[in-house]
This record gives structure tokens, C-alpha cells and sequence, in this order.
């Protein structure tokens, strides 16, 4: 019998290997999704008034803009610059959307942000699959 716990471990371990096994590409995208889906739950706690969720997810979506910012190679894109522009205003402003308690900051976000999401599911669809290690079968297994 698969309990609660023992399910939400379960999902867990799933996630977890997803991450370590995915791709950069892939890593990406898995971000901007997470990314969206706080800005969605913070958007809905907000029009709520339920504070204290919109807050929580405002700063994990504040952690991701770091991580994406930190892990943007200027030296290696001549749109990286503009970018990490894109990302210090949007830091800026879901801090004042977490302060102030604003919706039209955090929706501002989303209207920025999902464009940037979208471009980068189109990108990583235009990357070769790579092929399985040599021994394994289609999906990676022996």
C-alpha cells in the first residue's frame, strides 16, 4: 500500500532525477515553467489576499530570476546583455509586487517573461535529440 508520504517521496525522487538527468536546454525550460507556474500562484494569492502564499512564491520566482541571471554567459551571446537587463527589472519588480502586495507588478512579470519562456521551448525544440549511450536501449536503459 503506497501511503501519502511514501507518494509524495516518491514524486520527490522523480523530480529530483528529472533535474540531475535533464539537459541545459532542458533545465532551462524546466525554470521558465517553474518560473510561470509562481507568477500564476502568486498572480491567484494575490486577487485572494492570501499574503503569505503570494509571498512564498514570489521569492522562489525571485530565486530562479537569480539563478538565471547567474548562470547567463555574457561572453557568449550578444543577447545576454539585454537579457540580464530583462531580469534585474524583474527583480526589482517582484520586490515591489512581494512589498507593496501588487497584482499589475506581478502580472507585468508574466507579460514579460512568458514571451522569453515561449522562445526558449522553441529553441530547445530546434536542438538534436541526442542519440542513447552505446549499450542502452531508446530510453537510456540496459
Amino acid at each position: 500500500m503506497i501511503t501519502l508520504t511514501s507518494a509524495s517521496a516518491q514524486r520527490a525522487a522523480y523530480n529530483r532525477d528529472a533535474v540531475l538527468s535533464a539537459s541545459p536546454a532542458r533545465l532551462l525550460t524546466m525554470l521558465y515553467d517553474r518560473l510561470m507556474l509562481d507568477l500564476a500562484r502568486t498572480e491567484t494569492a494575490q486577487l485572494e489576499q492570501d499574503w503569505s502564499v503570494a509571498s512564498e512564491n514570489l521569492i522562489h520566482a525571485q530565486a530562479i530570476i537569480t539563478e538565471l541571471n547567474l548562470s547567463l554567459d555574457t561572453g557568449k551571446w550578444d543577447g545576454a546583455h539585454g537579457l540580464k537587463s530583462l531580469y534585474s527589472y524583474v527583480m526589482t519588480t517582484l520586490v515591489e509586487a512581494n512589498i507593496s502586495r501588487n497584482v499589475s507588478r506581478t502580472r507585468e512579470c508574466i507579460t514579460l517573461l512568458e514571451p522569453v519562456r515561449q522562445a526558449w521551448h522553441e529553441a530547445a525544440a530546434q536542438l538534436p535529440v541526442p542519440a542513447p549511450a552505446a549499450g542502452t536501449g531508446t530510453l537510456g536503459f540496459a
